[in-house]
């Protein structure tokens, strides 16, 4: 099946549970625009999560059109010197956001599960993660 295919199946969920959960929609916590993006990215990362790991793949005759991953020696320093930067910087953050951080981005964790893993409502868990990316920008910025 096509990756297309795939985004459409996808945003046919996403129409449907609009549909199905407009009734819950509070603009109180949250714009309409946040509200659709969230359910889009959630349906999207159960489409990929549902899949068989060899369909993540693509074909092997594609290989000698995708750019050589080995990076040079001054790549290799550029991104260390990043990596450590970015170590440096959340070190700065509190240990609530820099888990938080690094169950939503490393991980792939969703708002929701980690709303329910650590047991503050979901808003609350997007103000701490939207704080803590404030302050790694601000900290990564030259």
């Amino acid at each position: 099946m096509s990756q297309r295919s795939e985004a459409e199946d996808v945003l046919q969920e996403v129409f449907a549970t609009v549909w199905r959960k407009a009734a819950q929609f509070d603009v109180d916590r949250a714009g309409a625009m946040s509200w659709l993006a969230m359910i889009a990215r959630n349906k999207a990362i159960d489409r990929l999560r549902s899949q068989p790991q060899a369909r993540k793949f693509e074909p092997l005759e594609l290989a000698d059109e995708i750019a050589d991953p080995i990076a040079s020696p001054q790549r290799d320093a550029q991104a260390a010197g990043e990596r450590d930067r970015l170590d440096e910087c959340m070190k700065r953050l509190d240990d609530r956001r820099r888990s938080l951080i690094r169950a939503a981005f490393f991980d792939g964790s969703t708002y929701e599960e980690l709303a329910a893993r650590v047991g503050s409502p979901l808003g609350t868990v997007k103000s701490w993660i939207r704080r803590g990316l404030l302050q790694l920008r601000e900290c990564l910025e030259p």
